[in-house]
């Protein structure tokens, strides 16, 4: 993987010279991690004029989180003292390297931390690197794909134990964070987001956090788990109906909603804009009359964020490449009576490669625990 790092490295640095700046400071964890191979905690990358440095606080844990080393070609240079800012500390080498110009990422510096670097290197002139990063970690190769895949199998482990337990009786908070402990047992670093269970008329709430309201019969069941797995986090989502053959309601909801994210993975290839992603799965819940009320995307990009671009929205700009992995995501929440989303993880791949890799494969079939 060391050559994997040095070649993100290289990629980066070329952006960063086109765009007039010789060095660049990665301060976000996530991106941090994807350059280095690890982000200690507070730890900042400087691609240097002389070469690139891992500025940390202090040592590296040696039982680093989720089992990520920094890249072994790469120096780790740690701070003497404690409570020193590795970000201030590495503008001030690069300054004592003769470097003039250093790339930011704005987005993620406090204004506090702007004007310490300004403090410590008033005539480094600072650049805003903007997005670079989050662009470059949009298509994944395949070990990252990989790490994915195995993360998706764990959630679908997880999920598919859970439905074969009794559910009546139990409340939402102990539902989830069961499935949070057997992530874990299946070898997950831990869940890519805190897991959601919704029943009944909770279903009916987008973005519901679990409560002790209990499982009953006849109840829509939706859930959403992630799985971590090397640092990658990937997402599932499915609704079920608790005990009881499905209501006439809960059948047309799940069948409209089950279209709709159809259309959705349908549309997923290579050069597919975005919007027309969202509008596949949307003009199918829209034609319904819901248009009212959806959620804002129909999905994102996951990897070592579980929300990152591209965004699937209908104002979204870009178009999809190979090798992308996606959430489609649709649902249709209908307060005090219930709700259904259905949620799955894909990888965009062409045609001539069989299509969209679906990672989740947990059923999508109404069914009746």
């Amino acid at each position: 993987m060391s050559e994997v790092y040095g070649t993100r490295r290289a990629r980066l640095r070329d952006r960063c010279s086109s765009s007039g700046s010789a060095s660049a400071l990665i301060s976000r964890p996530a991106n941090v991690r994807y350059l280095a191979g690890a982000a200690p905690q507070g730890a900042v990358l400087l691609l240097g004029k002389q070469e690139d440095l891992l500025v940390c606080a202090g040592p590296p844990d040696d039982r680093p989180a989720e089992g990520a080393r920094p890249d072994e070609h790469l120096r780790v240079h740690t701070l003497p003292h404690a409570g020193g800012d590795p970000a201030v500390a590495a503008a001030g080498i690069l300054t004592a390297e003769g470097g003039d110009s250093l790339a930011v990422e704005e987005h993620h510096l406090t204004v506090a931390r702007h004007r310490a670097l300004r403090s410590v290197a008033p005539r480094l002139r600072l650049a805003d690197l903007g997005g670079a990063v989050e662009q470059l970690r949009v298509v994944k190769d395949e070990e990252e794909i990989s790490c994915l895949r195995v993360g998706a199998e764990i959630a679908d482990q997880a999920l598919g134990e859970l439905l074969e337990s009794i559910l009546v009786g139990r409340t939402e908070r102990h539902l989830a964070l069961e499935l949070e402990r057997r992530l874990v047992d299946h070898g997950a670093d831990g869940p890519a987001f805190p897991t959601s269970v919704a029943t009944g008329p909770n279903s009916g709430r987008p973005g519901h956090r679990p409560t002790d309201r209990r499982v009953e019969e006849g109840d829509f069941l939706s859930v959403c788990l992630g799985a971590t797995y090397r640092g990658y986090r990937c997402e599932i989502g499915r609704t079920f109906v608790i005990g009881t053959s499905p209501a006439d309601w809960q059948i047309e909801l799940y069948d409209l909603v089950f279209a709709a994210q159809r259309a959705g993975r349908e549309s997923l290839a290579p050069g597919a804009a975005y919007r027309d992603v969202d509008r596949a799965a949307r003009q199918v819940l829209d034609s319904a009359g819901y248009a009212r009320g959806l959620p804002a995307l129909t999905g994102h990009g996951v990897g070592l964020e579980i929300d990152e671009d591209p965004q699937l929205t209908p104002a979204a700009m870009g178009k999809l490449d190979a090798c992308v992995p996606v959430t489609v995501e649709p649902g249709v929440h209908l307060p005090g009576r219930g709700g259904v989303r259905i949620d799955d993880t894909l990888v965009v791949r062409p045609e001539a490669d069989g299509g969209p890799e679906l990672l989740t494969i947990t059923t999508k079939e109404l069914l009746a625990l």
